[in-house]
């Protein structure tokens, strides 16, 4: 056991270590606060390329965060589901009575921590609007979100806001989409500021 712990400690320190290297040597900076509370909804945007997993890692990585991500359920099979549990995925059962909003719900009543990320675009490609369960689960589990801007004009990531849903979903949803209006990701014609 304590051999156990031991290697596991020295992973993790290998992981903050080749992490704050990568920041360091492309130039991205750790902005906002560094405490999160014990169960809450991460909201990450824009999500506009696949570089966006690699940097957010790191980043929760730095901070010692094990943050969770949905994943549908189809793709939990020998092996793999191996994989993605240890990555933080999080199987969602789309076929299941309960819809995705309630599942995680449950999720988050049934857990003493849970950090639960989520992008809010759904995809890396230019959206309408974003799709708005993160809203109806923060509301619904009764937990903040976490506003994390990953803005790739000034290689800052970090939160942006600690936000507590009033309910209201229309001056909710225009409060977030003003925190986001100014922030670059990736590709920036890929991100549409009006969020809903």
């Amino acid at each position: 056991y304590n051999y156990k712990m031991f290697f596991l400690c020295k992973k993790n320190i290998m992981k903050r270590f080749l992490s704050k290297l990568i920041f360091k040597l492309n130039g991205w900076k750790i902005i906002g606060t560094r405490n999160f509370p014990k169960k809450c909804l991460v909201l990450s945007a824009p999500h506009t390329s696949n570089w966006d997993f690699m940097i957010g890692r790191c980043y929760a990585y730095i901070l010692n965060l094990t943050p969770k991500y949905m994943i549908k359920s189809e793709l939990f099979f020998p092996v793999l589901s191996i994989l993605i549990k240890w990555n933080g995925g999080i199987p969602v059962y789309r076929k299941s009575k309960n819809n995705v909003v309630d599942q995680l719900v449950e999720l988050f009543k049934n857990s003493s921590q849970l950090h639960l990320g989520i992008t809010p675009e759904g995809t890396r490609t230019r959206v309408e609007k974003w799709k708005s369960g993160f809203h109806h689960i923060s509301v619904k589990a009764n937990v903040p979100i976490m506003l994390v801007k990953m803005d790739y004009t000034n290689k800052e990531i970090g939160v942006i806001c600690e936000f507590k849903p009033s309910g209201n979903f229309e001056n909710d949803m225009l409060f977030i989409q003003e925190k986001y209006e100014n922030v670059k990701g990736k590709i920036p014609e890929y991100y549409n500021p009006k969020i809903f």
